[in-house]
């Protein structure tokens, strides 16, 4: 399981970047980061939707009720145009972040 502090810190990134693929909602989104962390990452509902919401206040998502197949009413969230620029911008940072500690790993090794 990773660490508390490094969740919080991955999951504004990590909210863009799913929605970036398409719409979706909360329980799908848990379950998606869930599956692709190997079981690693295992968000709940009140660590997601304040995060959802704070995304939303920022007009970097929208949000809008719909159906879900059983009929049942769901909240779908989707990126905005600002969202991709977010997006971007985390992808950048991250990616510096990674460089640095690829570079640190690497010199440990020489």
């Amino acid at each position: 399981m990773l660490k508390r502090e490094l969740v919080a810190a991955s999951a504004e990134p990590l909210i863009l970047a799913l929605l970036a693929r398409g719409e979706s909602y909360g329980y799908a989104i848990i379950q998606d980061i869930k599956a692709r962390s190997d079981n690693q990452m295992q968000w709940t509902d009140g660590m997601l939707y304040p995060v959802l919401h704070r995304l939303e206040h920022k007009g970097l998502i929208k949000a809008r009720w719909g159906e879900s197949e059983t009929g049942r009413k769901r909240k779908y969230y989707s990126l905005k145009k600002d969202g991709h620029k977010a997006l971007a911008k985390h992808e950048e940072q991250w990616s510096l972040v990674s460089a640095v500690l690829a570079g640190l790993r690497k010199e440990k090794y020489v």
